[in-house]
């Protein structure tokens, strides 16, 4: 059975690869069978039929038909995750720090889709053909709340918020330092240096607002409650580490090295695309946020 996906591109997104970019979004697929998909023509970007190196980019349009019960290459696998909510069309995840949210080329198992994908199997028979997909993601190193989709028309239509920019979604930093201002809102455009291949400040960058609220002050640290207003790659470390506060943890920003990367995705509200009603999940801030601000 076929299914229509419409894919609204991420605004960090940047030239890449429209195999690649496939791949990554749908994780449960094979290659081969990607490349299957656009070699046939049941792909377009922005109303046009491109080939599998065309190169993608934020806010372009994707339309694709995919038969989601074909070779599926993800792994379910028998991971422990924290579960925050789900009803029959999402599942809001905790996910743990150091764990990706999805397979990539060289960590194709040990994820948190691995381990929804073996929830959802072994849970009970109506969820045996539920394929879950990932409406946004966290970093590996970040923790915190994620909402993973159950079926293509929940996916589309929370994904469309996500890009219209309707949705809340906080988090709290223990950063370096003792931030002065109570409050504060960081404008910086970011961009990315293809020779160093990395995200950065850049003059010619995409515009990147990031406000914060101080929580605490501990002895030589900060606590922070962050809300990023655009979504570019990095940009919460990116931001706090140029105005001279960098993330503890974030080892090439200045933060040092600990055991963790202290970010963690708190807050998340949007209207639910069923219902009609505004939701919002919170997620506990870990305990250890609290020791190494005091230390």
């Amino acid at each position: 059975m076929l299914n229509r996906f419409e894919i609204v591109v991420e605004d960090w997104v940047i030239r890449k690869r429209l195999e690649d970019y496939l791949f990554d979004r749908f994780p449960d697929l094979s290659r081969s069978y990607i490349r299957e998909i656009i070699r046939d023509g049941r792909c377009e970007v922005n109303g046009r039929i491109e080939n599998r190196g065309f190169r993608v980019r934020g806010r372009d349009f994707i339309e694709i038909e995919l038969d989601l019960a074909r070779q599926t290459a993800m792994r379910p696998e028998p991971i422990d995750f924290g579960i925050i909510y789900e009803d029959s069309d999402v599942l809001i995840a905790d996910k743990p720090a150091g764990m990706l949210v999805h397979p990539t080329n060289f960590e194709r198992s040990g994820t948190l889709l691995n381990a929804v994908a073996f929830y959802l199997r072994n849970r009970n028979t109506s969820h045996s053909t539920v394929r879950p997909g990932l409406i946004h993601r966290l970093d590996k190193d970040t923790s915190g709340i994620i909402a993973i989709s159950k079926n293509a028309s929940f996916h589309r239509a929370l994904a469309r918020q996500f890009a219209g920019k309707k949705v809340d979604k906080r988090y709290f930093a223990v950063v370096e330092g003792l931030v002065a201002d109570n409050a504060g809102r960081i404008t910086l455009p970011i961009g990315r240096f293809a020779e160093q291949k990395i995200w950065d400040v850049k003059p010619d960058g995409k515009p990147s607002i990031t406000e914060f609220s101080v929580i605490k002050r501990g002895n030589r640290r900060t606590l922070l409650e962050i809300l990023c207003i655009t979504g570019r790659t990095n940009q919460i470390r990116i931001h706090l580490s140029k105005i001279g506060h960098p993330i503890v943890g974030d080892e090439i920003r200045g933060g040092g090295k600990t055991a963790r990367l202290y970010l963690h995705s708190a807050k998340l509200s949007f209207r639910h695309p069923v219902s009609g009603e505004t939701v919002k999940f919170e997620s506990p801030v870990p305990e250890e946020f609290g020791s190494i601000l005091d230390s």
